[in-house]
């Protein structure tokens, strides 16, 4: 049930992302910036998800914690300091 969050969050990042980038500059940037938000999400879910198996046993997974969810979790904290650094942090 946390994953649902964590993806809305992104999406609302993502959306908060487009329109400020577009407002800046073009609509072409505003796609730049969903795509380079996607591309960290993939990549770094892929590292993540490693890691939150070697931590978290399976048998602990619940409806509303999982492995997945660590992994998110663990995602979360890098991507807050990337989206503060290139999106919300005036330049």
């Amino acid at each position: 049930m946390i994953e649902v969050l964590i993806y809305h969050m992104h999406i609302v990042g993502g959306l908060y992302a487009y329109t400020k980038s577009w407002q800046k500059g073009s609509k072409k940037e505003g796609i730049l910036a969903i795509l380079i938000i996607g591309l960290l999400f993939t990549i770094g879910w892929a590292l993540t998800g490693p890691i939150a198996r070697l931590i978290f046993p399976k048998a602990w997974n619940t409806v509303y914690f999982s492995q997945d969810t660590l992994s998110l979790l663990l995602l979360f904290i890098p991507e807050c300091f990337f989206f503060w650094q290139f999106f919300i942090k005036d330049k």
